[in-house]
């Protein structure tokens, strides 16, 4: 049975909505959009406030909330990305989200992490992020280490076929981002808030150069063929071609139209240390401007938080559940629980706008190191310097 915590409200205190009629305003996507009408509707049964759930496609919304919600015309609620709570936060256009301790250990932490902005300022309802992802004919098992899988590369690569035992797609910074983590590597690190801090530069720390070597050093022996993309390496492995890559969920489906049997584990350690892959994360944000928030809360906390919410989103979209009790009814599918596995090692995408200044620069680098045309200390450390310009840091 769902807790009612507004019933006291709702009988000694509705003239606090007399002047805008308490009604929670969501702004959907389609996919998700059934979902929120139904729970909408059970919350409207019980408790007499109507929920409007309005369609509006996923590549729209952070716009029009920008430009809408401070005139008073906005949302209660959005669906969204994490990566857009720093812009979204920082320009007062989110409320806080101050979660029961004991509805919080129900989420995945690094989910949501992922909406903390000093602050949490949004619920997690999807994970997603890369793992290891390998040909069962070929690999019966995750190698227990990331040494043990270059031994096992070496076995099975033959670039003259071609065949590899082990791929990257390369030049690409996201998926080659666990590299670089592993060893203490990161993108930006944080203030003494909490905050990321966009002139706390770590693409040259010592971490990400020490992975950036590992990497580099696969090219150099010709076990990972420079400039490997997505078209030329989805190809070979659904050919049979490829033993193991670092790929996503979005391939999954392509590789069993072919016909391949696939497992999926996590990256295993480099040097005894967890590679941290990018974790990208969906869920919902409250309006700073909404007149409703103790309602929205309520809604969010007793309706959205539920395990059967949560199941129904992921019938609807089948992403890793970032609320631990509907993670534990689908976690059974193994190719699923291998990417959750993957990803409780990794750390959400930076939220913060200033991430858009990162990702050219980066990509050069990678490209410089998988060419062998710099040392990664060189590469990186050019990227870093004209990240630093960019954001005008000193």
């Amino acid at each position: 049975m769902r807790k009612l915590v507004l019933v006291g409200l709702l009988v000694l205190g509705v003239t606090a909505f007399a002047a805008a009629p308490g009604k929670i305003l969501i702004w959907a996507d389609d996919t998700r959009a059934p979902v929120f009408r139904e729970i909408g509707a059970e919350y409207t049964k019980a408790t007499g406030i109507p929920v409007e759930v309005v369609e509006i496609p996923f590549g729209n919304i952070r716009d029009q909330f920008v430009t809408a919600a401070p005139t008073g015309e906005g949302p209660d609620l959005i669906i969204g990305a994490h990566d857009w709570v720093g812009e979204l936060a920082a320009s007062g256009l989110l409320a806080e989200i101050i979660l029961p301790p004991e509805l919080a250990a129900q989420f995945d932490p690094v989910s949501l992490e992922a909406f903390v902005y000093g602050r949490l300022y949004g619920l997690p309802y999807a994970r997603e992020g890369v793992g290891l992802l390998y040909n069962k004919a070929l690999v019966k098992e995750v190698p227990a280490t990331f040494e043990e899988l270059i031994e096992l590369a070496r076995k099975l690569t033959d670039p003259t076929v071609p065949q590899y035992g082990f791929v990257v797609q390369n030049p690409d910074p996201y998926h080659e981002f666990p590299f670089l983590s592993a060893l203490g590597g990161y993108i930006f690190g944080y203030d003494k808030e909490g905050k990321l801090n966009p002139c706390d530069v770590g693409l040259d720390s010592p971490g990400a150069i020490a992975g950036a070597e590992i990497l580099q050093s696969l090219f150099k022996e010709g076990l990972i063929p420079a400039g490997l993309d997505w078209d030329t390496w989805t190809s070979l492995f659904t050919e049979g071609r490829i033993a193991m890559v670092i790929t996503g969920p979005w391939f999954v489906g392509r590789a069993k139209a072919a016909g391949i049997d696939i497992g999926v584990g996590p990256i295993p350690p480099i040097q005894g240390k967890a590679p941290k892959p990018f974790v990208g994360v969906q869920g919902v944000m409250v309006s700073a401007f909404s007149p409703n928030l103790p309602v929205v809360f309520d809604f969010l906390f007793n309706y959205f938080a539920t395990k059967e919410t949560m199941l129904a989103l992921y019938a609807k979209d089948p992403r890793i559940p970032a609320f631990l009790p509907a993670y534990d009814e689908v976690k059974a599918d193994p190719i699923l629980k291998g990417f959750a596995e993957s990803i409780s090692n990794g750390v959400p995408m930076p939220n913060i706008p200033q991430m858009s200044a990162v990702w050219g620069a980066w990509y050069d680098a990678m490209a410089l190191i998988g060419n062998l045309q710099m040392t990664p200390e060189e590469a990186l450390k050019l990227a870093a310097d004209n990240i630093r310009a960019t954001l005008g840091c000193k």
